[in-house]
């Protein structure tokens, strides 16, 4: 019998699971491994726990395994790839795959076929795959650079905004509603106190802010009524449509399949709701699919195709 190892690791967490040739076996987590925000040693710690965990749940050894599926954000770093080929070897028997999270997400969603994929999670970026196999992708530059309509995006976004509207505001207006619900989650007690913090760079001792973290405090002051939070909202969701219009127009085509995942489009309403109104008006011929996709699904559908 053969036995199927696929991996996905995002930005902020890491899922496995073990298969067969016809069901899912078992399945585990962890903390992400991605050696851009970890460190290798901690990556590795985490990964071989996580595979450990799993192999015993299906009652597999990792020494049965014919293929693994690796698919993680960064792939495209140097650093990020020899990390995972030397993190596997000789843990995981059989043949190893490595891809980009996005690929596993995009076979997800369309098993080789065609279609446009956007991710919205910790980071964003959109591809797509035409007919013939090509592949077209836009954004995914990295938290600096892009990652626009993401959960980093929107958590800085809001903390902009508000601070701008604190600008606005007269001094006897106080903090709004954003600021404070941020300053809550993060366990501060004043605005300086807020500003140094998300100012932090972040060394060994004091790790950099988690901005995409504040998503779901955006997404809860929204739900209140409140206007600055709504609207960071809907320009995320706009960001992620140009995204897929770019992805679109590079294809040369108005008439696709588009698929989502990540847990801003899966979790967070006003955006995908913004990001499907947007397309009605740039793409109205796309066809956006109801429900988010599983990466694990097209790591797996990838581990026993080989």
């Amino acid at each position: 019998m053969s036995f199927f190892l696929a991996i996905d690791a995002g930005g902020t967490k890491t899922q496995c699971l073990l298969a067969d040739e016809a069901r899912v076996l078992a399945r585990a987590s962890t903390g992400t491994v991605k050696v851009m925000r970890v460190s290798e040693a901690a990556a590795t710690a985490r990964l071989q726990s996580m595979l450990a965990e799993v192999a015993a749940a299906a009652g597999v050894s990792l020494g049965q395994v014919t293929r693994t599926c690796f698919g993680l954000a960064g792939l495209s770093s140097p650093t990020v790839r020899a990390w995972a080929g030397k993190a596997l070897a000789g843990l995981v028997a059989g043949e190893t795959l490595l891809c980009g999270d996005e690929e596993i997400a995009l076979d997800a969603a369309f098993a080789g076929g065609a279609g446009i994929l956007v991710v919205a999670g910790t980071g964003s970026n959109a591809i797509g795959r035409s007919a013939a196999g090509a592949l077209f992708g836009a954004g995914g530059w990295g938290p600096v650079l892009g990652d626009e309509g993401s959960g980093n995006w929107i958590g800085l976004e809001a903390i902009r905004s508000a601070l701008r509207e604190q600008d606005r505001a007269s001094a006897d207006d106080g903090s709004t509603l954003l600021l404070r619900e941020i300053e809550r989650h993060w366990e501060l007690g004043s605005l300086g106190e807020l500003v140094a913090y998300a100012n932090q760079r972040g060394d060994a001792k004091h790790p950099a802010p988690e901005f995409a973290a504040l998503a779901p405090v955006v997404a809860r002051c929204a739900e209140q009524g409140d206007a600055l939070a709504a609207a960071v909202l809907r320009r995320a969701g706009e960001e992620l449509a140009e995204l897929v219009a770019l992805v679109a127009r590079k294809m040369n085509s108005a008439e696709i399949d588009v698929a989502f995942t990540g847990s801003v489009l899966a979790q967070i309403l006003p955006v995908r709701a913004a990001m499907i109104a947007r397309l009605s008006e740039w793409l109205p011929a796309a066809r956006v699919r109801e429900s988010a996709v599983d990466s694990l699904d097209g790591a797996l559908w990838r581990a026993r195709r080989g």
